[in-house]
């Protein structure tokens, strides 16, 4: 089980003290923890993009690629990569480059986009959401395989015999394609043999469990082998459940009540942020021991090969996100990895 971290760079407004951290202070304590998350052997480190004024991210890549010259182990992925308003050739362009300075880290992780506001910024049509999508990736894809590409499609220039360069150390480079419920991307991914992302933000993860098997189940029809599948979970680690809960939920609440103020969502109450961080929520928050358990509880339902963590969310304080991702790689992972090994080795005697 690889386990890790993501985040979008948030600038909310802290609602304990009414302020807002700058972008350029915001990127500072994003690169510490990164950095963080690398020293305490963590797997992965996501970084996601909006183009919205709460949050400091629109380029993960030039980020990212700050973050390959930091760290020394950790796989540095997009989370996500909108590849329904990005140029695909400029996306393998990118992540080539973060896996040549990082010695072969690099990842993309692709997705339609849960915002809006990139199509009306790169001039693309919002009628033409999923069309984009399943053509640029298959644009990538094309990318990944061969130097010299001939393509073309209806949204963007056709290549011929076009040789596109720098080509990553690893070959492939690792795609994963970001959904959030949409069992059309589900299939998708597993019919092109990719791996799935998928994003648990509200209600009981466990009604996510069948698009899981309908992934697996697209990849065997298409005769591909087990594809890996990550949980992507808003959380928080402390000492002891009290002080995770009174640290996460403030800032959990701000950004939901924003995102619920444009979608229509009432506000959240702490009756709510209790339900959502008990054993059958989504929310993955506590002590140690209880985030291990829920992690673990998620790994009975869905079979994952991954797990990240959002903490960094809103106006998170910085010294507390440290705490957690601390926490996480030196505490959480470790009782992670050792039942999960345990499992698979009962699970490899009982199929011998």
């Amino acid at each position: 089980m690889e386990l890790g971290v993501y985040t979008f760079g948030d600038v909310l407004r802290n609602p304990r003290t009414g302020t807002t951290i700058s972008p350029r202070q915001r990127l500072a304590n994003l690169l510490e923890e990164v950095e963080l998350a690398d020293q305490v052997g963590l797997d992965v480190f996501g970084l996601g993009e909006h183009h919205r004024p709460d949050y400091a991210v629109s380029a993960p890549a030039v980020v990212l690629g700050a973050a390959a010259a930091r760290t020394s182990n950790i796989r540095l992925t997009s989370a996500v990569t909108v590849l329904s308003s990005e140029d695909p050739v400029r996306v393998f362009q990118q992540y080539s480059t973060i896996d040549l300075l990082s010695g072969g880290r690099a990842e993309v992780m692709a997705g339609r986009g849960s915002f809006i506001e990139s199509f009306p910024l790169f001039g693309y049509d919002l009628d033409d959401y999923d069309e984009l999508f399943a053509e640029k990736l298959d644009l990538l894809l094309e990318l990944r395989e061969r130097t010299r590409v001939s393509w073309s499609g209806k949204h963007r220039a056709a290549l011929v015999d076009q040789p596109v360069y720098p080509r990553p150390v690893q070959d492939p480079l690792p795609l994963w394609v970001a959904v959030g419920g949409n069992p059309q991307s589900v299939v998708r991914a597993g019919a092109l043999g990719l791996p799935l992302a998928l994003a648990i933000i509200g209600g009981e993860p466990a009604r996510f469990a069948p698009l899981a098997e309908l992934h697996r189940r697209a990849a065997a029809q298409y005769g591909h082998g087990p594809l890996p599948v990550s949980i992507n979970s808003h959380g928080f680690v402390a000492e002891t459940s009290q002080a995770a809960h009174e640290s996460f939920y403030t800032t959990y609440a701000e950004v939901m009540d924003t995102l619920g103020r444009e979608r229509g969502w009432g506000p959240m109450s702490r009756d709510q942020f209790a339900g959502l961080a008990g054993l059958h929520g989504a929310v993955v928050v506590g002590s140690p021991e209880q985030v291990a358990e829920k992690i673990l509880f998620q790994h009975e339902v869905f079979g994952h090969q991954r797990f990240l963590m959002q903490s960094s969310l809103g106006a998170a304080p910085h010294r507390e996100v440290l705490r957690s991702i601390e926490l996480l790689g030196t505490e959480v992972a470790p009782l992670v990895r050792a039942e999960v090994a345990g499992r698979e080795a009962v699970g490899a005697a009982a199929s011998a």
